[in-house]
């Protein structure tokens, strides 16, 4: 795998936010406001791509459209990847970044996954949840799950990643642009690992906190999306 330098060495001016959004009303508002808040030192876009909600949040993502924050919707649910590739089409920024629409990771994470991209080290940051940050002590399968994930995703990219079914991946626009993107669902972990390990594109990690959800509170992601995890690794390394 040979590393390629960043296309661009202009420094980064704008930020955007892609969050996909599919029945989170009961947190969206308030990631929306915490997003918000959080001072990069960069011009911020918050995309919100809903993704054929049916518990009112395209309601609310309508009424939360406004200045920085701009709204794109799915007139079905289509799954996570299909949104996360609406959103980085609309988005406008040099630098993109994955948020979920609940709130288990914290936008004042942004800071710390900006610093390898800003000082030209990285064109490609993960946020890992094993890096020694804060985490609510939920599922240990889970857990088992995600480090088993990551290795075999490790085994085919030669990358030495800690957890590459991070939600939070931030990249220079033009990584994403260069990348053409297939999942539907939760396949797109593996799969923008794999096309980023493929495109030579350099990779830092950085600690992350992380406030789990359990399955009462709204958790979606089940051990089918673990298996078909298995298959996209294949399918992305071996089969492309």
């Amino acid at each position: 795998m040979a590393l390629r330098p960043a296309t661009s060495t202009a420094t980064p001016r704008k930020l955007s936010v892609v969050i996909p959004v599919y029945n989170e009303r009961a947190t969206l508002a308030k990631l929306v406001e915490r997003v918000l808040k959080v001072d990069v030192g960069l011009e911020m876009e918050v995309v919100l791509v809903d993704d054929g909600s049916t518990d009112g949040s395209r309601e609310l993502v309508k009424s939360l459209a406004s200045g920085p924050v701009r709204a794109i919707f799915h007139e079905a649910n289509r799954g996570k990847g299909a949104a996360l590739r609406t959103g980085f089409e609309g988005a406008s920024g040099d630098l993109v970044v994955v948020q979920d629409a609940d709130l288990e990771y914290d936008p004042r994470e942004y800071p710390t996954l900006l610093g390898p991209l800003l000082d030209g080290r990285a064109d490609v940051v993960f946020g890992s949840r094993f890096l020694s940050g804060p985490h609510r002590v939920l599922f240990f399968w889970h857990s088992v799950g995600n480090k088993l994930l990551t290795l075999m995703s490790n085994m085919f990219t030669n990358l030495n990643l800690t957890d590459m079914e991070t939600c939070y991946k931030m990249f220079r626009i033009e990584v994403l642009r260069s990348i053409r993107l297939e999942s539907n669902r939760f396949g797109f972990e593996p799969e923008i690992t794999a096309k980023v390990a493929r495109g030579g594109w350099r990779v830092y990690e950085v600690p992350i906190s992380y406030s789990g959800r359990d399955y009462s509170e709204g958790k979606k992601i089940t051990w089918r999306d673990g298996v078909a995890a298995l298959w996209h690794i294949f399918k992305f390394n071996v089969l492309e």
